[in-house]
């Protein structure tokens, strides 16, 4: 284990064969102690972390954990709405990447590659729920509640944005969160949803859009007589 000392819940199903191919598998030169990883530039990191974690390398699904672990919770949270539901994606998530990294074939980023499982792990917990909820014939679901980086002022406003980013489509909204609320760049929430980049820029438009004309107060008829 590397220094950090994380109870990784995917520790435990790292195949043995990984750490017992003659001699144990070496980490990537930076997390073996070699240039700075601040130093480098984040294709090089990227490859990096892809690399380690491919080998069974540990140390490079701490590292991965450590430069993403709460950004992935955050997205989860908002895809969510449950800090306990996104918690246990993010774990999955994780499970997941250990499962199948023998089948990253590079076609996008490694990170990009773990964001998209991510997603569809999300999108599997919503789709579970809600035939939970359909079986149990409770009509009082919530919607994900996305988090601001900066908090609302005044509670009502708030409430109105939530409402808001509820009634638009799943896609127009995970857009929005992606790009508004995470950060991430057109590019990268193209690789995340298989979209193209103008496809992307067309949803978060129309998201927009459709945000602006619930969330403007309607005229009034005074207003519209000037």
């Amino acid at each position: 284990m590397g220094t950090m000392g994380l109870a990784l819940p995917w520790e435990a199903r790292i195949p043995s064969a990984a750490r017992e191919r003659g001699t144990r598998v070496e980490p990537s030169e930076h997390l073996a102690g070699g240039p700075n990883p601040a130093a480098m530039d984040p294709t090089t990191e990227d490859a990096a972390l892809a690399a380690g974690c491919l080998s069974g390398d540990l140390r490079a699904y701490e590292r991965l954990y450590a430069m993403h672990g709460a950004r992935m919770k955050s997205l989860a949270r908002n895809l969510l709405g449950n800090p306990m539901d996104a918690e246990d994606a993010v774990q999955e998530t994780f499970l997941k990447v250990q499962r199948s990294i023998a089948g990253f074939r590079g076609q996008s980023s490694f990170v990009t590659w773990t964001y998209r499982i991510l997603i569809n792990t999300c999108y599997d917990a919503r789709r579970s729920r809600l035939r939970k909820k359909e079986i149990a014939n409770d009509d009082s679901s919530e919607s994900p509640r996305p988090e601001p980086r900066a908090s609302v002022a005044h509670p009502s406003l708030r409430m109105a944005l939530e409402r808001a980013l509820a009634s638009l489509t799943r896609h127009q909204r995970d857009v929005f969160l992606l790009y508004e609320v995470e950060g991430f760049r057109h590019a990268e929430i193209a690789g995340m949803l298989e979209i193209t980049e103008t496809a992307s820029k067309n949803t978060l438009f129309q998201a927009k859009k459709n945000l602006r004309q619930l969330l403007e107060p309607p005229r009034s008829s005074s207003a519209e007589a000037r």
